[in-house]
């Protein structure tokens, strides 16, 4: 905890040529402030109180650690942390918190979109549309569709709730099967998932990347969707066997995906997805809406408030199972 007789030492990571949080002016009237590249972050940490990784992407702190004698707290810009954690920091006392709660609504609105265009068939118009062609067709119906949502932390119970207001019926899929959920009614457990996923016409995926999750669709997974299933990646690109996505795709075992993340990124030019008709590509942007940045910059500092009056911070993530408990987001809120 923060000595009230001095101003704690802050080190901000930020990627070169990164804009740095708007709010940096009322950040370094509360602490003193360093900000820093990879590069510098080892010199930087040492005497460190707090890290805010404004580079959320950033793996640079495994590197500094030795050199982070002072560190008591750490802040992903970010509802992942699976890019900077590491078994130092795991078995440490350091206290890690993210952006839970920031990108809840934003993706349960892309998730609704990837829906609906993919049933709309609205790449496919684009493209008629691009080649002067009018050519008439019939659409599916969304009310009614089943969709499996494969993670049931914050961003998964927006999704969940959103895609049920509009009338699809969607099921849960989480480290625990339940029943009466208030947001998905039935979550089924993720070991279950190939057992499920026939049922789904989209498979959304927006869990947290863990040793438990990576690789969770795989070929088996892939092989017991139904042929006009549809897949959405919103979480992270290793959740899915990225190669047996593409047989899958190409041998017309589910219909279609869309991906905004990838095991690579940015995707690399020769990768065989970009110049696939089935899949609908975007560049890690579904929480990304306009104002972000500065609803990031913003939950920091309120964080740092509290850990200057000696509260308890909120959004503490689970370091074990790398992300914020719904235990710890009810707290919160309460």
């Amino acid at each position: 905890m923060s000595n009230t007789n001095t101003l704690p030492k802050v080190v901000i990571l930020a990627a070169k040529g990164q804009p740095l949080p708007c709010n940096l002016d009322a950040i370094e009237a509360r602490a003193a402030v360093t900000v820093t590249d990879a590069a510098g972050l080892p010199e930087a940490t040492i005497g460190a109180d707090i890290l805010f990784l404004w580079d959320f992407f950033s793996s640079a702190l495994r590197d500094a650690w030795p050199q982070a004698d002072s560190l008591q707290w750490v802040h992903v810009a970010a509802a992942g942390v699976d890019a900077m954690m590491f078994e130092e920091l795991q078995a440490s006392d350091v206290v890690v918190t993210n952006a839970h709660g920031t990108f809840d609504q934003p993706i349960a609105e892309f998730a609704l979109a990837s829906i609906l265009a993919h049933d709309k068939q609205l790449h496919l118009s684009k493209r008629l549309q691009q080649n002067c062609v009018w050519q008439h067709r019939e659409v599916i119906r969304t009310e009614g569709s089943r969709v499996l949502v494969v993670g049931t932390g914050g961003i998964g119970r927006a999704t969940g709730r959103l895609l049920r207001a509009v009338g699809m019926e969607v099921r849960g899929v989480g480290r625990i099967a339940r029943e009466n959920d208030p947001d998905f009614g039935t979550v089924l457990s993720s070991s279950d998932l190939a057992e499920h996923a026939g049922w789904a016409d989209h498979i959304i995926l927006v869990a947290p990347l863990t040793s438990q999750t990576r690789h969770l669709m795989d070929a088996g997974v892939l092989a017991a969707m139904k042929p006009s299933a549809h897949l959405v990646n919103l979480g992270r690109g290793a959740l899915v066997d990225e190669p047996a996505l593409i047989r899958a795709l190409r041998e017309g075992r589910i219909a279609a995906a869309s991906l905004d993340v990838f095991s690579e990124e940015p995707l690399p030019a020769d990768n065989p997805l970009w110049d696939m008709e089935n899949v609908h590509i975007s560049a890690h942007m579904c929480g990304d809406v306009i104002g972000w940045r500065d609803t990031l910059a913003e939950q920091f500092q309120h964080n740092l408030e509290r850990w200057l009056r000696g509260e308890g911070l909120v959004n503490v993530v689970d370091k074990d199972r790398g992300y914020v408990s719904g235990a710890a987001a009810l707290a919160d809120r309460t």
